[in-house]
């Protein structure tokens, strides 16, 4: 028979499979940081700094201030320093060394050019030669960025034809993250001068097998999923999803479960049940735990929607919103803004959840005094909210 598992249970097994529930260290080291990221699989990448990198928060939501140097190092370091690689997971990523054999079958489909953008397919076929000599370039010069090839840039989505080819060279693997210059942009560099031999070195598995190992990373990193949430943590089809599932079932690796308003679920044979949770976070918009909409509704009772391409006058919350995890609910979500001219983190508004404790606004004043002094931000401004 199905195994029946609360709501209550359920929500207390995600956030365990996230690392939340456990003290934070008083110091943080370089392994609490690569433990961090083996848990969570992938830390998401993505443009808007008008609080810090989207890369550096989920580890500071789980273990507190840390020097993202350390970080830094681990995502685009040298020689031993070198703990993740970049490439297109969930959406861009940095993820643990470990995974880049479990996601070769996706850069050979971009070689093949089986990519939904007809921008990047073309330099697969018509305009590959384009892209070679562009390769050939990095491989006689050394690292290359696009602006290095063109100028004119207008911005993160507008991308030459030189952008384009250099991301889907990044895109089918013939090249890689060497590091990432003053305003984020990535520098290209030939896989075997970037990533240590070992990793390169590593037998490339079978398509099904590398999908099935995918998943139950996911599903590690979840706790406790439906399907399509398990294939959207590294963004499998549902072809492709459905037969890793269906492989890990067979194993063991998951097994069915019910949870009252969810569809079917699957939990990892590993999962912790924890009783209880003690958490107090504040949660980025790009963090795991909450990045899946519908998921963060059916755990938390709690609808949460980015707003950043949302007009000013039309937003409900504000442009970019953290959601407040304490215990094991969602009970509060801040508006952030880092003043660095000012030093000061600037709370552009601030709203509680119904029935949230009445600890919520001391403890939640005590997460942004945390993350002022971890940003480097001398105080917390609290914008006067209007009538």
């Amino acid at each position: 028979m199905t195994e029946r598992i609360s709501p209550a249970t359920a929500r207390r097994i995600a956030l365990a499979a996230q690392g939340f529930g456990t003290r934070k260290p008083a110091r943080v080291t370089g392994g609490h940081l690569r433990r961090t990221l083996d848990r969570v699989a992938l830390h998401q990448i993505d443009s808007v700094n008008v609080l810090a990198r989207a890369h550096y928060l989920p580890a500071f939501s789980r273990l507190g201030a840390y020097d993202t140097t350390t970080f830094d190092r681990a995502a685009w370091g040298r020689g031993r320093h070198r703990r993740m690689f970049e490439y297109w997971a969930h959406e861009a990523s940095l993820l643990p060394l470990d995974l880049h054999p479990l996601l070769r079958w996706r850069m050979a489909r971009a070689d093949r050019g089986e990519l939904r953008s007809a921008g990047m397919r073309a330099f697969a076929t018509d305009r590959r030669g384009e892209a070679m000599a562009l390769l050939d370039r990095i491989r006689a010069n050394g690292p290359l960025a696009a602006s290095d090839v063109e100028t004119g840039r207008t911005g993160w989505w507008a991308w030459s034809g030189a952008k384009q080819a250099l991301e889907w060279l990044f895109y089918a693997g013939h090249v890689t993250t060497a590091s990432r210059r003053r305003g984020f942009e990535r520098v290209y560099d030939l896989p075997e001068r970037v990533l240590p031999r070992a990793i390169l070195d590593l037998p490339t598995p079978d398509v099904a097998s590398a999908q099935a190992a995918l998943v139950e990373r996911a599903a590690r990193a979840l706790g406790i999923a439906t399907a399509g949430e398990l294939r959207d943590y590294f963004r499998l089809s549902p072809a492709d999803g459905a037969g890793a599932i269906a492989r890990l079932l067979a194993q063991g690796t998951l097994v069915p479960v019910s949870v009252d308003d969810w569809p079917p679920a699957f939990l990892h044979h590993r999962a912790r049940r924890p009783r209880r949770i003690e958490a107090q976070a504040l949660l980025a918009p790009f963090d795991p735990l909450i990045w899946e909409r519908a998921r963060a509704e059916r755990l938390f009772g709690f609808r949460y929607r980015i707003e950043i391409y949302v007009p000013p006058a039309k937003r409900t919350h504000g442009y970019y919103v953290l959601p407040f995890l304490l215990g094991d609910q969602l009970v509060a979500r801040v508006d952030l803004k880092a003043d660095r001219a000012h030093a000061r983190l600037r709370v552009q508004s601030c709203h509680l959840e119904p029935g949230a404790p009445a600890e919520t606004s001391d403890r939640l004043g005590a997460a942004l005094e945390e993350m002022a002094d971890w940003l480097g931000l001398g105080a917390v401004l609290v914008r006067p909210q209007s009538g």
